[in-house]
Order: structure tokens, then C-alpha cells, then sequence
């Protein structure tokens, strides 16, 4: 028959299966890494800060931060 496979072929489609499947869970291992999350996050938070929109932003909260002690302290 023309549709049958040998054993051979089926374990060889197998073994393909089953590296092909490795090489997915490496990389899903990879890409939910959480110390590597943390750290892409944490560089482009820092990358962020240093366009001019960032420092006005930085710049801004540091100018409240300031005025909300300075207000504080005048009600004490």
C-alpha cells in the first residue's frame, strides 16, 4: 500500500517531533525567564529617563515631591 509508513519513518517523524518540541520549551523557558523580564523592564524604564520627555517627567515629580514636604512642614 502507498499510504503506509515504515516503522522507521514513524520514528524518525518522532524524533523530529520531539526535538522540535525541545527547542519551543527553551524558548518559552527563555522568554519567561523572570530575572530577564526584570531586567529588560528595568532598562527601558532607564532608557525612557533619559529622553527629554522622561527628565520633564523626573524633573516634574521631583518638583512636586519637593513642594508636598515644603507644604508639610508648614502645617506643622
Amino acid at each position: 500500500m502507498a499510504g503506509e509508513r515504515s516503522a522507521d519513518e514513524i520514528q524518525r517523524d518522532i524524533e523530529n517531533a520531539r526535538a522540535s518540541l525541545a527547542v519551543a520549551v527553551d524558548q518559552l523557558v527563555f522568554q519567561t525567564n523572570p530575572k530577564r523580564i526584570a531586567n529588560n523592564a528595568k532598562q527601558a524604564l532607564k532608557d525612557k529617563a533619559q529622553t527629554p520627555q522622561g527628565k520633564a517627567v523626573i524633573g516634574g515629580a521631583g518638583v512636586l515631591c519637593v513642594l508636598l514636604v515644603i507644604r508639610r512642614i508648614a502645617k506643622r
